[in-house]
């Protein structure tokens, strides 16, 4: 069965990248270009780098024909090309060329020179939209002198007035604590007394927002937020940097609080899921208000991004799955998250279809539906336009 016709829907489709990071027109040298394509802060084994990887062959394949290089060109002359561009013309070649009409950005995560939404949106000539960190939120208030008593009211304040103009919140409790959390939103007492805990280590430790108690309840404020103004609400799941504990970020450890936020109608999005994708798969299957994406492990396994997202079509009903690169820094993640969805979307529906067990109408459909129609419907991106 021919899938020519699926193959020019999946690369013409503009995408809406549903959970993303500024990319940075910073002029990367060869150290600080490997950093971003590793989420350790260690350096590579002696006679290697991090480009020795999936991640690394990818960006050699995929995005040196963009900067007009040979495909599979070696690492000195991919980063002297980059250089010899600058920062700012890779970036915007990049962006353009991954296809991406929107992105929806979470803001809580910045570095030097990382682009926030209106930046983002005027280099790739897109749309750009605001993701909301809830726990960022609860530390810029720390940070402006608030007192225990007036934590909370303050807190509940400031998300109110960012959470306007957002498209959604997101809560990183996985990295800070993780999925393991009492599920029960905390007392007025408790949340004071540790509130005066926290702020009182101020002076002597960085601010980060890591007390279980406060992380609760930034959670549960912010999806009575979330409810009141119809946002959906994002968590990190699985795979990150070593400041999580990997088997506390399955999102089967949520289930409980799953049902208890269940009448709020609040959209839960399990973001990057793997090596728990299947799991994450269960939960949007059971749960009506469940969606999730594979985003960061597409990027990260390169060629074998296609079982990942062969897995993550298993169970998860369609209308649950959403494309998200999770870029951050470099744009040629942003780039490889596109074009690895691209492949892998072709490979796995493409030998359905050739098979027999798939329509071409069916397939094409399910592809409008996970790379930019669910998250258009979820987020409400056309009332807000």
């Amino acid at each position: 069965m021919n899938v020519d016709g699926l193959r020019a829907t999946i690369g013409g489709l503009a995408l809406v990248d549903h959970h993303v990071h500024g990319a940075t027109i910073t002029a990367l040298d060869g150290a600080l270009f490997e950093e971003g394509f590793t989420e350790s802060p260690w350096p590579a084994p002696a006679g290697t780098t991090h480009l020795d990887s999936q991640l690394g062959f990818a960006v050699r394949r995929w995005c040196a024909p963009v900067l007009d290089l040979p495909a599979h060109v070696d690492a000195a002359t991919y980063i002297a090309r980059r250089q010899e561009l600058g920062g700012y013309e890779v970036t915007a070649r990049l962006l353009a060329a991954s296809g991406i009409e929107r992105f929806l950005i979470d803001t809580g995560c910045v570095a030097d020179q990382t682009l926030g939404p209106a930046e983002m949106a005027h280099i790739s000539g897109t749309a750009a939209s605001e993701i909301v960190r809830l726990e960022s939120v609860a530390e810029a208030v720390a940070a402006s002198g608030v007192d225990a008593a007036g934590f909370a009211d303050q807190f509940a304040t400031t998300l109110d007035k960012r959470a306007r103009h957002a498209a959604g919140l997101k809560s990183v409790i996985a990295y800070r604590y993780g999925l393991d959390f009492d599920p029960e939103p905390p007392s007025p007492a408790a949340v004071r007394q540790a509130a005066g805990h926290w702020l009182r280590g101020q002076e002597a430790t960085p601010l980060r927002l890591t007390d279980p108690v406060l992380l609760r309840y930034v959670l549960w404020s912010g999806l009575s937020v979330a409810a009141e103004r119809g946002l959906p609400l994002q968590f990190h799941v699985g795979y990150g940097d070593p400041d999580l504990t990997l088997h506390r970020c399955d999102p089967s450890l949520m289930t409980e609080f799953l049902r208890r936020v269940q009448d709020y109608r609040v959209p839960v999005m399990l973001l990057h899921c793997y090596p728990y994708h299947r799991s994450a798969g269960y939960l949007a299957q059971v749960f009506p208000h469940v969606y999730l994406d594979v985003g960061l492990a597409l990027t990260y396994t390169g060629t074998r991004s296609v079982a990942i997202l062969a897995e993550s079509l298993e169970l998860a009903p369609f209308g649950k799955l959403l494309f998200s690169s999770d870029a951050f820094g470099p744009a040629e993640l942003h780039y490889l998250g596109a074009v690895l969805w691209r492949r892998a979307m072709t490979t796995v529906v493409g030998a359905w279809v050739s098979s027999g067990e798939w329509s071409i109408a069916d397939a094409q459909r399910v592809v409008r539906m996970v790379g930019a129609d669910n998250a258009k419907r979820v987020y409400r991106l056309a009332e807000s336009e």
